[in-house]
C-alpha cells in the first residue's frame, strides 16, 4: 500500500486515488484509552506524537486507522524535516515539539470501527464509514481526512 511514482497515472474502474503525502505512514489503534501508533515497519511512535495520542478522545473507542503523520510549516507546506526531528523526542521534549510543530494524522482508511473489523468491507463502504466518523464527530486537529477521488481526470491532474 505504499505510493509509487508512475509516468502516466491511470485510475482503474472501482479504484480511488489520493495525494502522495510527505510524511510517515502509520497505523493507529485506539482501544479503551490505550493508543498504539506504529510506523509501517512496526516502530512504536506514540511517545513522539503526544498530540495524536491526546486526540484519540475524538475517535470512537476500538477504532483503527491507516494514514500518514505529517507536519505543515507556517506557509502550509509539508515539512518532512520537522516531522523527522520529532521521532527522537519523548516526554517533555515531545510535548514542546508538539506545541511548535503540530503533527497531524491524515486518515486514508478505517480498519476497525467501534470494534468491528472493516478490512473485509469494499473500499467504498470503508471510505463512507471513515467520512461518517469525520462528519458525525466533527473531528479537528490532529485529524485530517485524506482527499479521495474516483475521477480519472483529477488523478491525472
Amino acid at each position: 500500500m505504499l505510493a509509487a511514482p508512475v509516468s502516466d497515472p491511470v485510475l482503474l474502474p472501482g479504484w480511488a486515488g489520493g495525494p502522495k503525502w510527505d510524511g510517515f505512514r502509520a497505523l493507529l489503534s485506539a482501544n479503551a484509552g490505550q493508543v498504539v501508533l506504529r510506523s509501517r515497519r512496526g516502530t512504536e511512535m506514540a511517545a513522539s506524537f503526544p498530540e495524536v495520542v491526546a486526540g484519540i478522545v475524538q475517535l470512537p473507542d476500538a477504532t483503527a486507522l491507516d494514514g500518514e503523520l505529517v507536519v505543515w510549516d507556517a506557509a502550509g507546506r509539508l515539512a518532512f524535516e520537522r516531522l523527522q526531528n520529532r521521532l527522537a523526542r519523548r516526554g517533555a521534549a515531545a510535548a514542546r515539539a508538539a506545541q511548535e510543530w503540530l503533527a497531524h494524522f491524515v486518515a486514508f482508511d478505517v480498519l476497525r470501527l467501534s470494534g468491528t473489523d472493516t478490512t473485509g468491507w469494499p473500499y467504498r463502504r470503508r471510505r463512507a464509514a471513515l467520512e461518517s466518523v469525520f462528519t458525525a464527530r466533527a473531528l479537528i486537529a490532529p485529524w485530517v481526512l485524506c482527499p479521495s477521488t474516483t475521477d480519472p481526470d483529477t488523478v491525472r491532474e
